[in-house]
């Protein structure tokens, strides 16, 4: 999709996904689930400093759009994982079409990418849609 600003912003998928106990889902399944649960901080190009540079606890930030069907497929998966990490790991959002400075700041060309920031610094990131088994090997071998 053609970004407002003329640049392009592609969308990264990693298949195949399924159905499985764990959280695994098929590409069908994610328009049936909202964006994010209570746990989840949406984060803005404002907030970013505070609620992920200065926070007390490492933060996993999931740059996405609504219009992203990876996105949409990977929420319901960061939910499940916002609640075992509770205490551990804030999740956040952003997205990208509201907030430009930071993602560009950190280089966001493909979405979902997800970064995870410890003690104000950038530690890892990865690109595109992950199963909740690769979402949490990647958390757990950062953390």
């Amino acid at each position: 999709p053609q970004r407002p600003s003329g640049q392009r912003l592609y969308v990264t998928m990693i298949l195949p996904f399924r159905t499985a106990p764990g959280g695994d889902l098929q590409p069908s399944q994610a328009k049936d689930f909202p964006m994010s649960s209570e746990l989840i901080k949406h984060v803005s190009d404002a907030s970013f400093d505070g609620d992920v540079i200065q926070s007390g606890k490492p933060v996993l930030v999931d740059y996405w759009a609504e219009w992203c069907g990876p996105c949409k497929m990977i929420a319901p998966i960061l939910d499940d994982v916002s609640k075992e990490y509770d205490g551990k790991l804030q999740i956040a959002k952003m997205n990208v079409d509201e907030n430009r400075e930071v993602p560009a700041k950190f280089g966001i060309r493909g979405i979902p990418t997800l970064m995870l920031f410890k003690n104000g610094q950038l530690a890892a990131t990865k690109v595109g849609a992950l199963s909740k088994a690769q979402l949490t090997a990647f958390i757990d071998a950062n953390l």
